[in-house]
């Protein structure tokens, strides 16, 4: 019978505050309020149902299940295939006004796994679990003694790891971009997943087109739309955000044969300006966010 090694990973950290306390925070991560977890800077940790045994889910490609939950002192949760092992929360009192919170990770070396730990997934890993217990500190006493420092590796990481925008049908809710023209020769739109913390306000959105000579044109709802007319052809940019995603569009009406001829050149390199901008005001809209444990003290 063939046996597979383990990667073990421990991390912990004593916390200024009642064990109960910082269990009763554990108890809502994955929660609507989830004051623990360092989303939108990392994929946040979602189930199919509340938190509790059989809850299934995980964060970003990880996926895993509740296998034993104890409120207010632990929590663990079993990886699912192509994994095999489990992490753990572990809440323990260290004293009336003290406790340690403690995360354990095991998995199985199976193929190239522990390359993939060792060159990528550890740092990401270790730098998560180190800004979750920021937010233990946060929550629980008002302030954090010694914050998480990105290392330059865990930055380029994030940078390349983060997800990208996708090509979607031009949606019935950008009703501004829609009704821009009478005639429109070229459309398109690119979406990407809000995370927890991110912002709802178009307006927030609108350095998507930095350096670009766009204007505003006109604001409903949750859609901004903004313009730029020239002899040779209009364009308008739509920026549509709702609960869930951030959508934007373009729609291109041509004048006359230059302006043929200047979109047959562009038109080959628009989509990908417009995903890569969409790309980087997501991922700097998500660093920039509150974090989890000040986001949890604000009124819902």
């Amino acid at each position: 019978m063939r046996r597979f090694r383990t990667i073990r990973n421990v991390h912990e950290r004593t916390v200024e505050a009642p064990a109960e306390a910082v269990g009763a925070l554990l108890d809502r991560v994955s929660s609507p309020n989830d004051p623990l977890w360092p989303a939108p800077t990392w994929p946040p940790m979602r189930f199919d149902r509340a938190l509790g045994v059989g809850a299934d889910g995980g964060h970003g490609f990880v996926r895993y299940r509740v296998c034993a939950y104890e409120p207010g002192r632990r929590a663990r949760f079993a990886f699912t295939p192509p994994l095999s092992g489990h992490h753990e929360f572990v809440v323990e009192p260290l004293g009336q006004d003290r406790c340690r919170i403690r995360h354990t990770l095991e998995l199985e070396r199976r193929g190239s796994t522990l390359w993939t730990w060792i060159l990528a997934v550890r740092w990401m890993h270790d730098t998560v679990v180190e800004e979750l217990f920021d937010n233990v500190e946060r929550a629980a006493t008002g302030a954090v003694t010694s914050p998480v420092r990105w290392s330059l590796w865990v930055r380029l990481l994030h940078r390349v790891t983060w997800q990208r925008a996708a090509a979607r049908a031009f949606p019935a809710d950008a009703r501004l971009a829609r009704a821009a023209f009478e005639r429109t020769d070229y459309s398109d739109a690119w979406q990407m997943a809000l995370r927890p913390g991110m912002p709802r306000d178009p307006e927030a959105w609108r350095s998507v087109l930095r350096g670009a000579p766009f204007r505003v044109v006109g604001r409903e709802g949750g859609e901004v739309l903004l313009g730029q007319d020239a002899g040779h052809l209009d364009v308008r940019a739509s920026i549509l955000v709702d609960d869930r995603r951030v959508t934007l569009s373009t729609v291109v009406r041509l004048h006359n044969w230059r302006g043929r001829l200047y979109w047959a050149a562009v038109r080959r390199v628009h989509p990908f300006m417009a995903r890569t901008m969409l790309r980087r005001i997501h991922r700097r809209l998500a660093l920039t966010a509150p974090p989890a444990a000040e986001r949890a003290r604000q009124p819902v």
